[in-house]
This record gives structure tokens, C-alpha cells and sequence, in this order.
């Protein structure tokens, strides 16, 4: 796949409520996934990309609204926005009240392959 066809197909899977799927579908094994915020927590390999999904959803209590925007492709690289609107469950987000509406900026690096090798995302907090 081209990297505008991984782009496409990334929204499209968060469009439809397939998160998780997308690890398996369109993810390297060795991907690298970093928090720009907070702590700047970065997480790699298959397995721990996917428990760091579990533990953000894991956190929501109910989600309001989530928008996807279009994906910006340049070469071998696109970036997405994500627009939520989520209650956190009490306590979940330590320092932050229960309902946030936030925008948050996701970069994405695709290899040769075809597979995301590196996500960043950054949002803020508070």
C-alpha cells in the first residue's frame, strides 16, 4: 500500500470504531509510539503499542464525540487530528476534570513495507 492509502485506510478503521484492529492491519511489529506531553511516555513493539490502546480506552467512561479529520500526506509521512469530546472515568486522568474536549495531533511514519513504524502524539493537558 502507498503511504495515501495507509493514511486513508487509518481514518477510515477510527471512523468506523475499529482502533484496535488497526495495530494488526496496518502496524510493523517493532512500531515505536510516543507521547509528546505528560511524561513523553514512548512505547515500542506490537504487543506494548497495543496494551497502551487498552489503557486509554480503559479510561473512558463514555465518549461523546470523535472526530477524524482528512490525513495530510507528504512522502512517506501523514499526519491526522483527532477531535474528542470524552467523559474519563473517575480518577483516570489524575489532575484533569472528567470532561474534556481536546484536539490532539497524531504524525504517522510508514516504511517501505507499507506498515506505521512510528506514531507521535501531542495534546494538551489540563
Amino acid at each position: 500500500m502507498t503511504t495515501q492509502e495507509i493514511a486513508d485506510k487509518l481514518v477510515e478503521m477510527n471512523r468506523q470504531d475499529l482502533h484496535m484492529e488497526i495495530y494488526e492491519a496496518l502496524y510493523d511489529e517493532n512500531v515505536v509510539s510516543v507521547e509528546r506531553t505528560g511524561e513523553g511516555r514512548e512505547d515500542t513493539g506490537f504487543a506494548d503499542i497495543k496494551a497502551k490502546g487498552d489503557e486509554w480506552f480503559a479510561m473512558i467512561g463514555e465518549t461523546h464525540a470523535l472526530e477524524v479529520s482528512d490525513p495530510l500526506v507528504a512522502d512517506m509521512s501523514f499526519a491526522v487530528t483527532f477531535t474528542m469530546d470524552v467523559t474519563f472515568k473517575p480518577g483516570a486522568m489524575p489532575g484533569m476534570v472528567c470532561r474534556q474536549k481536546f484536539t490532539e495531533l497524531a504524525t504517522y511514519h510508514v516504511n517501505e513495507a507499507g506498515k506505521i513504524t512510528r506514531e507521535t502524539f501531542a495534546y494538551p493537558i489540563g
